[in-house]
Parts: structure tokens; sequence; C-alpha cells
């Protein structure tokens, strides 16, 4: 399913529909194979032990039933793009709807604010967790708070553990750990865990400095639970980036709609932090966001966006105006604007002082974000470098 969603994410970022259409046989059978697997309970039932080395996949297992349940929404809007008959799309609308209602019927559990690995352990994952706010799979915003609130209870002094594989530390897994606070509306969790757990990947001795490990032990050990021999564990590790991509588009807040950023949102999420500048390209043109804070509340604010292009832009708690470079003003209601055309942006605060917006209230919540995996599109990652290396240092 990852590679289907790599398709998706293609699609998102280059706009390249032939591409798609090219394709489109294939990901249609690769998503049915993944249809044929659910069962009467109205979920996937896993076969495979083939996961990220996690240990215990198979069953209604939470983690792959939310990866499904949101591979079939991103292939519901392929289809769109793609014309498909909507026929089609319904009966996949309604078998993730299946897959949502099971999940959560079956799988939560209110007492410790997460749902279980499926129906026959009490064990609660940190990748089914963190996937299930990715992919929507939660049916309520209190969920999502719950599930970030009880995973940032679990962390350890050199980062997140992952008890589905025996409390190891997986920089992976943790990488969508960081975009599943952020969609929880808990900034300043994320913003936590960076400094935590990638600073120590940072400053340890033992590691390389300038990279990230593949996983350690949740005590800090360079053991990784999967491997047999230490020696294999990689310590320049691509999949180990999270930070690199959660902060372009949680905290910079550029988040792109649709085919190569047609449609876009701007919703920074700065926490703590004092200031984030960041931006990429795609064929449309450029996208950036620029944002300065103080005690939480942001004080200034520029942006930019393709000319030709429509978007949003949030910024809760913020009042005041947002002016292009050719003379267009939109104000900003309840820290909200809609139909805002591409161009470049200075937001101009309000006198009354009610700056706001440090992302970490509920109101603050960004969509949930259809660009998934990290992606080599940055224009700015000298930039962005610098914030992630202010933030752990």
């Amino acid at each position: 399913m990852y590679s289907l969603l790599d398709v998706a994410d293609y699609y998102l970022y280059s706009g390249d529909l032939e591409y798609v259409q090219n394709k489109w046989d294939q990901w249609v059978f690769g998503l049915d194979y993944s249809l044929s697997t659910v069962d009467d309970s109205g979920m996937m039932n896993v076969t495979s032990p083939a996961d990220w080395l996690r240990f215990g996949m198979g069953g209604h297992n939470i983690e792959a039933n939310s990866i499904f349940y949101y591979t079939i929404n991103r292939g519901i809007q392929l289809g769109q793009a793609l014309g498909t008959k909507q026929a089609t799309l319904d009966k996949w609308a309604s078998v993730a709807e299946g897959v949502k209602t099971a999940a959560n019927s079956k799988m939560w559990n209110a007492s410790t604010g997460l749902y279980h690995d499926n129906e026959t352990t009490t064990l609660s994952p940190q990748d089914g967790n963190v996937w299930a706010i990715m992919a929507n799979l939660t049916d309520s915003e209190e969920k999502k708070q719950a599930i970030s609130s009880a995973l940032s209870t679990r962390w350890t002094a050199y980062g997140a553990p992952a008890p589905e594989a025996d409390n190891a530390v997986s920089p992976f897994i943790s990488g969508f750990e960081l975009q599943a606070h952020f969609l929880a509306g808990n900034a300043s969790a994320a913003i936590e865990l960076m400094g935590l757990q990638w600073g120590f990947m940072l400053d340890d001795p033992r590691m390389t400095n300038s990279t990230f490990i593949e996983g350690y032990e949740a005590n800090g050990d360079l053991h990784y639970a999967p491997y047999n021999n230490d020696p294999r564990i990689s310590h320049a590790h691509g999949w180990a980036t999270g930070p690199t991509s959660t902060l372009m588009f949680y905290v910079a807040g550029i988040h792109l709609l649709s085919d190569a950023g047609s449609t876009w949102r701007i919703s920074p999420m700065l926490g703590n932090l004092t200031s984030v500048d960041a931006g990429f390209r795609t064929n449309l043109g450029g996208f950036s966001s620029k944002v300065n804070a103080t005690s939480g509340a942001i004080t200034a604010m520029e942006f930019s966006a393709p000319v030709g292009t429509i978007g949003s832009v949030s910024v809760p708690g913020v009042s005041g105006t947002l002016t292009s470079s050719n003379g267009t003003t939109v104000q900003l209601i309840n820290g909200e604007a809609s139909n805002v055309p591409g161009g470049n942006y200075t937001l101009a605060l309000s006198g009354n002082g009610t700056y706001g917006g440090n992302g970490t209230s509920t109101g603050s919540t960004p969509p949930v974000y259809t660009g998934g995996s990290a992606i080599a599109v940055f224009s700015s990652v000298s930039t962005l470098a610098a914030t992630f290396l202010a933030l752990i240092l």
C-alpha cells in the first residue's frame, strides 16, 4: 500500500496525470488485492508478517487497516481526477467507511486512550495509533487528542518507543508520530519530540552526528530489536528523516491539496518556536512560508503561492489583513481566509493586539495532510535544516 501512496504523492507534487493514467490499471490491481482481504468484520485481515520489521503483525491489525483506509481515500481522489466510474468510487468509499466503523468499534480502548493492535491483544502500538490519526480513521477530535496525550506519556529520555517492536525506538514510525501530534492540535508535543529524539541522534558520540539512525533501544542502547547483529543497523537512514517534511508541511504549514498545488492551504503551527522559513517548488511555481512568533503568538507572516492557484489561510486567533504584492487584500475572519488567489502575501496585524496562533489548540488542527510521505521537492532545504538544528541545539 505504501507503493500505491507513493503514486498518489507523486501526482500531488507533480500534477503528472499522464503518469497516473499509465499506472492506473496496476494501481487498481494492487488496491483490489487489498480489498479482497476484507472479511465479515468489515476490516482487512492481514495474513503476512511483513511490514517495517515490527513483531506480531497479523489479523485485523490497526496499523494495516489505518493505512488501508488512507489508501482507499487517496485512490478515490486519483479516480476522480481520472474520471473513474462513480460506481467504483462509491464501492471503495463504502469499504472505507466499514473499516473506520469496525476499527473504532472493535479496537478503541477508552481507558488507555489508544487503539489495540488487534482484538487478540491489549498491546497498544505506536504505529497503528499514529496512523489512525494520520489516516483520519479516528471518529472524533477527542480520540486524536487522547492518542497524542497517551503516546507522549510513554517517551523515554531517548525518544518514543514502539512496543510492537519490543520497545525499540523507530525514527521511521516516530516521524509519523510527529505528524500525528500536529494533526491532534498538539504542536508543542511534536516539537518536544523532535528535540528529544532527533537531538539525541545528532548529539550522541556513538552516532555520526550528521545523519539519523534506523533504530535503537528505548534506553539508548545501540541495539535494534528486529536485528540479531547490531552492525546491520543503518546510521544514515533516509526513513529516519521525518522532521524535514514535518517542519515544511506542519510548522511552516504549506499543504498542497491538489495536483502540483492548484489548491493549497497555509496553516503554520509554530508551538514554542520563534521562527520558520521554508519553501519548495512544483511545476506551477514556488510555495513558501515565513513566520515569526513571540511567546507562541504570531508577530509577522509572509507566504507565497503561484499565480493562478487558489487556497486558504488558517492562523486561529490572529486578526489582520493579508496584502499581496499586486495590491490584493484579504481580511482574516476569526483567523481564517478562503478563496485566496495565488501571490506573494504579507500579514498586517490588526491594532487590537489579538495575535494568537501558536498551533496548540484544537481549533488549530490542520486538514489531514494528503502528502504523507517525505518527498525531496524542497528548494529551501538549507533554511529548513537550520530551523531543525536551532530546534535541537
